[in-house]
C-alpha cells in the first residue's frame, strides 16, 4: 500500500469531485505551488491510486432509460464457472457495473437500458447464452438518492 499524507488525500479529494480541474488550480486548492503539486499526482498516478478520469454523465439528458439493480446467483460454484460468468458480463455494454459478493447472492449488477422491455431482453439473452446464471433478482431504481461517487478517503487511509 501506498502512505498517503493528507496533501495527497487532499489532491484525491479534489479529483474525484473535479476530474477536469487544471493542474493550477488544483495547487492553490491544496496548497502547493504548481511542481511540488504535479509530481504528487505524477505519483499517485504512478502508483494506481488514479485509477481513470471519468465523466459523469446525465442520462436523463440523453433519452428515457432505466437502471436496474440484478442480484445473481450462479448454477454452479467452481472457480471455472465464476470466472466465465465475469468475462460473459463483460460482452454486455449494459452492465455498467458488477461486483462479486460473499453471502447470499453471487453477484450484484447495475444495468442500463432504454427501458424494462429491452432490459428482460437483456435478462433472456443471458439465460439463452449459458453463462452460468440459475436465479436473479431484479430491483428497479425508481430515483437516485445520493451517487456522490467519491469514497470517505480521510476514513481508508492508514495513518
Amino acid at each position: 500500500m501506498t502512505r498517503l499524507d493528507a496533501r495527497d488525500l487532499q489532491i484525491l479529494k479534489v479529483l474525484a469531485t473535479d476530474g477536469r480541474i487544471t493542474k493550477a488550480a488544483l495547487a492553490e486548492k491544496v496548497g502547493l505551488s504548481a511542481t511540488p503539486c504535479w509530481e504528487r499526482l505524477k505519483r499517485l498516478e504512478q502508483a494506481g491510486l488514479i485509477a481513470g478520469y471519468r465523466a459523469e454523465i446525465a442520462l436523463k439528458k440523453i433519452g428515457p432509460h432505466v437502471t436496474v439493480f440484478v442480484a445473481a446467483e450462479l448454477a454452479d460454484h467452481t472457480a471455472a464457472s465464476m470466472q466465465g460468468f465475469e468475462r460473459a458480463v463483460q460482452g454486455y455494454d449494459e452492465v455498467v457495473a458488477c461486483w462479486a459478493l460473499g453471502g447470499g447472492f453471487d453477484y450484484l449488477m447495475q444495468i442500463v437500458t432504454r427501458d424494462i422491455d429491452a432490459y428482460q431482453r437483456l435478462i433472456d439473452a443471458m439465460l439463452e447464452a449459458r453463462i452460468g446464471l440459475a436465479r436473479y433478482f431484479t430491483y428497479i431504481v425508481t430515483k437516485p438518492v445520493k451517487s456522490s461517487g467519491v469514497p470517505p478517503l480521510d476514513l481508508l487511509a492508514s495513518r
